[in-house]
């Protein structure tokens, strides 16, 4: 027989709670089970006047809706609050009842500039914090990366940015001599004699800077999200958001250092593609005893030139050989920028066989540059080339689905393959959010088929920072030193 359903009739009363409307396995409540906030209002409390105005929206309430809307991949504030009218998850999830208002869009935007970069920082560490008390992280494996995030800003919005400035300055320095107030005693350089070419600016974001992830496509204004992965559950340890030039390998060694005072343990050993490849890198890294299974980066050169990998480098001695036989010395007294300029002599130049190759045209002699930390460049690429052990082939292949694929999950399912406000540190709070919530999606995983575990994790989470607040002590401090 064929129902009929009166879909017209309209009930005044709800005879249950709204938790029981929504589905044991929905993410929002899984995520509750794992979500604990009630250390939220002491820390937002000092951003509030405590005897004027009207009373402000409740922080967890606020904080909720946020995290809801990463959760669902909703990043816009307006969506968000007009799915929040009719979905019935998001309102239980963010404690308000059906009857109740909820809050305009742009109470969102004023509690993010009243709480700022900072706070947003925390609550991503208190997710870090959480993972680690419930095991999930190891922190002597990880893995390192970077990816790009555009930023709201059209095409129109870009304009040329002229370096005559720079430029000035650049023929001041050369005009007194060579010598820079920063830098005394290093010589400036010859002045430009080409036009320096124009960089592209957003005038809606000038905080974005031009770069691309591939030379196949085009510059496009952008921030990038610098992230560090655990091996053993794949929770984000690290999060950290720079303009679009910054260069990822300068950012390795300060996420370590960040990494480790986080989980209070020492990194054993770290993947990173070529991008951190540099011998800056590789010397630090031996330096701290971590193993670097780090691909590195090609040796720039040109076709039918000799490259610098045929020159023996002799660190003893301080003294380079080239394929010919011939000794380059070490110039000056000071190392150059980026390392130390070996010279040869204009009489082993004239007459070697290889000049044709080796010397450039529009000079005499062959120098070679050798940076800083090239021994240990030159013993990576050689084990590169030798081949990397099983052990160092399987972490590497982890990398690969671990952190880039924590990228493509933050960019496809939480909206950050672009940015939603402008400015850095807006930019920056979306990535901590986006973060956020992949750790709590894996900590509500693995304490799913635990609910007893569960229920112990969270009532005992809530009792050290009940007893912390009473003794005056900082919970966070207290979590890592018993952990």
């Amino acid at each position: 027989m064929v129902g009929n359903q009166d879909r017209w009739q309209e009930d005044i009363f709800v005879a249950c709670p709204l938790r029981d409307l929504v589905p044991d396995d929905h993410i929002l409540k899984r995520v509750d089970r794992v979500l604990d906030l009630s250390w939220l209002r002491d820390e937002v409390v000092d951003c509030y006047c405590s005897d004027n105005g009207r009373p402000s929206i409740d922080p967890e309430a606020a904080l909720r809706l946020m995290l809801a809307g990463y959760l669902e991949g909703i990043v816009h504030d307006r969506v968000l609050m007009r799915q929040a009218q009719v979905n019935i998850a998001i309102r239980w999830f963010a404690g308000y009842r059906l009857h109740e208002d909820l809050p305009d869009h742009s109470s969102l935007t004023k509690i993010r500039q009243r709480w700022g970069e900072e706070r947003f920082l925390r609550i991503f560490k208190r997710t870090v914090g959480d993972c680690i008390r419930a095991g999930l992280v190891d922190g002597k494996r990880v893995h390192v990366d970077a990816t790009l995030i555009r930023a709201d800003a059209s095409w129109e919005s870009l304009v040329e940015e002229h370096v005559e400035q720079v430029l000035t300055e650049n023929n001041a320095v050369a005009e007194s001599g060579g010598e820079t107030e920063s830098q005394p005693g290093r010589r400036a350089g010859r002045a430009r004699t080409r036009a320096a070419k124009c960089k592209k600016r957003s005038k809606t974001d000038p905080e974005a800077t031009m770069a691309t992830s591939s030379h196949k496509r085009r510059l496009e204004p952008c921030f990038k999200d610098h992230v560090v992965v655990d091996d053993k559950a794949g929770v984000i340890l690290d999060v950290k958001v720079t303009t679009g030039e910054a260069s990822e390998c300068k950012e390795l060694m300060s996420q370590l250092d960040r990494v480790e005072e986080q989980t209070g343990k020492k990194v054993e050993a770290v993947t990173a593609d070529a991008g951190y490849g540099r011998s800056e890198n590789y010397a630090a890294l031996e330096e701290r005893g971590v193993a670097a299974v780090v691909v590195p980066q090609r040796e720039a050169g040109v076709a039918k030139k000799l490259p610098l990998r045929r020159f023996k480098y002799d660190a003893k001695h301080q003294l380079v050989r080239c394929p010919a036989g011939k000794i380059l010395h070490r110039q000056g007294e000071e190392p150059a920028e980026k390392g130390w300029i070996y010279r040869a002599r204009a009489c082993d130049c004239r007459a070697c066989p290889f000049k044709g190759r080796c010397v450039p045209k529009t000079a005499s002699v062959r120098t070679v540059l050798i940076v800083d930390g090239y021994e240990a460049l030159l013993r990576a690429r050689r084990a590169r080339n030798r081949g990397w052990d099983a052990e160092r082939r399987e972490l590497y292949r982890r990398h690969q689905w671990w952190v880039e694929g924590r990228h493509g999950e933050a960019k496809v399912q939480h909206g950050l393959a672009r940015a939603v406000r402008r400015g850095r540190w807006n930019v920056a709070i979306q990535a901590y959010l986006t973060a956020a919530v992949i750790n709590l999606k894996r900590l509500a995983a693995a304490l799913a088929g635990n609910p007893p575990a569960l229920s112990v994790f969270s009532a005992l989470t809530r009792l050290v920072d009940g007893l912390c607040r009473l003794l005056g002590l900082n919970p966070a401090a207290v979590r890592a030193a018993v952990t």
